[in-house]
């Protein structure tokens, strides 16, 4: 099937240059040319943490001041489709099924971590969860498939909080911990672009960890019933610092960003990658140089990926080797559809597409 977009292995070959900053952006390459691209969302009050990309010409992205836009027409406008009465909510992730069905999380404590469902592309909502639970705070969500999905709280009781949905978001229901193992002291999900809780295929789902000694990535191959811990090599043993994000390309290869989110702050070994479902973690040799927030596989690749942060987006053509540094504009978190079509998002309402 030919890609609606630039084909990812095209995408690959075209950001091998350096970029500057800024929209419009280029990287040369000797055949084509990609570069961040922003699109006005003429919301510069709101930083966007939230980005769920459906295809070259769809988008969703949901953030602050309760604020929640789509677009139709591959970003030249945008339609505000903010829940009623949200002005006072924190969205930090959404997940889309396509233009018209999604799940948008408000993370906080207590009653502030809600989820609501759309399915006329916004003009109506539903608060199908409020955590009604002073000790928990929900980070991120993720689904397995229009069906089945899972959302994440910060440990209660020693414990990350797993909610479980068999009906698209529609209800909620809080597994078992039986079979998740003790955080570490000090220990949470940062909900920094959406994407601390992430599956691949119908049963597997990784949960990404910071704040304790170190930063760990907790995977199921169950759905949230039963987890393993595995070290990642990315510095933690500060609230500031971790696994910010995770993005996998199946259930066996998987890259890890995170480091410090302090401004000016180092963060050496922002970076990991996996082969075996998140059992072993390798550190990058050649890691992003600064903290990262969000990271995409390039569809139709078996190597390459982004990564995003306040200070620049990074490109990997190995698989999370080695990076290079492509772009300085400041995004919070990236997303590619299946039609090679990829979005980033972040403060002062921007909003990138990919573009030749």
């Amino acid at each position: 099937m030919v890609s609606l977009g630039l084909c990812a292995a095209a995408l690959a070959a075209a950001l091998a240059a350096p970029a500057r900053a800024d929209a419009p952006t280029r990287a040369e390459a000797p055949r084509a040319a990609a570069a961040w691209r922003l699109k006005d969302t003429g919301r510069s009050d709101v930083r966007f943490r939230g980005l769920a990309a459906v295809s070259r010409q769809a988008a969703w992205v949901a953030g602050s001041r309760g604020t929640v836009l789509r677009t139709a027409d591959g970003g030249r406008s945008w339609r505000n489709v903010s829940p009623p009465g949200a002005q006072g909510l924190e969205f930090r992730d959404i997940e889309a099924f396509d233009g018209r069905r999604a799940v948008v999380l408000a993370i906080g404590e207590g009653e502030a971590s809600r989820i609501l469902r759309t399915d006329d592309g916004g003009a109506t909502w539903t608060e199908s969860f409020r955590n009604d639970d002073p000790r928990a705070f929900y980070d991120c969500v993720t689904f397995f498939d229009s069906r089945n999905g899972l959302a994440m709280s910060d440990p209660v009781d020693g414990k990350y909080r797993i909610l479980s949905t068999r009906d698209g978001g529609r209800s909620w229901r809080v597994l078992p911990d039986a079979g998740m193992p003790a955080a570490q002291p000090g220990e949470a999900g940062f909900a920094a672009s959406g994407q601390c809780l992430v599956s691949a295929g119908p049963r597997d789902v990784w949960l990404a960890t910071g704040g304790g000694a170190t930063g760990r990535v907790l995977h199921s191959a169950d759905r949230g019933l039963t987890w393993t811990a595995t070290e990642t090599g990315i510095p933690a043993g500060d609230p500031a610092r971790g696994v910010f994000a995770l993005a996998f390309r199946d259930r066996h290869h998987g890259i890890a960003v995170g480091g410090d989110y302090r401004t000016g702050e180092p963060s050496p070994h922002a970076a990991a990658r996996t082969g075996d479902g998140g059992g072993t973690w390798r550190q990058s040799a050649a890691p992003p140089p600064a903290y990262r927030s969000g990271v995409s596989w390039l569809p139709r690749t078996r190597s390459g990926a982004l990564a995003v942060g306040p200070t620049g987006t990074d490109l990997t053509r190995d698989g999370g080797r080695t990076w290079r540094t492509i772009d300085t504009g400041s995004y919070d978190t990236v997303d590619c559809a299946r039609d090679s079509a990829c979005w980033a998002s972040g403060e002062k309402g921007r909003v990138a597409r990919l573009e030749r």
